[in-house]
């Protein structure tokens, strides 16, 4: 199984794990996924609280996936190494936490999962870059055409999409932010890529936009 969450920000929504939450996990196993749509929030400070939250997750019986969103401590991130699982390249945080990134195509269940992960923090007025904001929650070059590169390996097809924010119709046209190129690079793979369902977090909001589009937060959604 896979199923699909919001942004958890540890440790201030992780709680929707919990088994009252999410009382289906226990019957999963390891062999099952959690997708967690950025602002992952468990690579930030280092701290107990953190460690604390990351153990909570390790010792769970399903396997944890994120994305980064743009809420991460991206100068932490950036020291895992990297490695390949599940057909693309990931980060390991720990024993069953692993970090899904950007532009990589996931083979997952049989399922073909294209991830991709930041998003414009709105609120850098209210932050100090290099402790709780960076630079990097904004894709480079490098990032895009590697999206673009993996897509055409895999003829512009997948079953799901799994990104931070929306595209760019969707961003502005539904929850009124300001475009910018993360959004526009969305819309642009909106546009060319065949795909089943796109997933994405961001918002804090739970709402169906269409049959194709979901933004997620609380709800932990099974994916076919």
């Amino acid at each position: 199984m896979i199923y699909i969450t919001g942004d958890t920000h540890i440790p201030i929504d992780i709680k929707k794990l919990n088994t009252k939450n999410f009382p289906e996990q226990k019957t999963l196993t390891k062999e099952d996924y959690v997708i967690i749509c950025g602002d992952f929030g468990g690579v930030w400070n280092g701290k107990n609280e953190e460690k604390y939250w990351l153990n909570w997750l390790k010792n769970k019986n399903f396997t944890t996936l994120f994305i980064d969103g743009n809420h991460e401590n991206f100068d932490m991130l950036k020291n895992f190494e990297i490695a390949d699982l599940l057909g693309g390249k990931v980060q390991k945080i720990d024993e069953g936490i692993f970090h899904l990134m950007r532009g990589e195509v996931y083979n997952i269940d049989k399922k073909k999962i294209f991830a991709f992960g930041g998003a414009n923090s709105h609120d850098k007025e209210y932050r100090t870059e290099g402790i709780s904001w960076w630079k990097e929650e904004i894709p480079s070059a490098e990032e895009y055409e590697n999206a673009r590169k993996n897509l055409e390996k895999n003829g512009r097809k997948v079953d799901y999409i799994i990104t931070h924010c929306a595209p760019g119709f969707i961003n502005s046209g539904i929850f009124h932010y300001e475009n910018d190129g993360i959004n526009d690079f969305l819309d642009e793979i909106s546009n060319k890529i065949d795909f089943k369902k796109w997933f994405f977090g961001h918002y804090h909001d739970d709402k169906k936009i269409n049959e194709k589009y979901t933004c997620v937060f609380d709800e932990i959604i099974p994916i076919e």
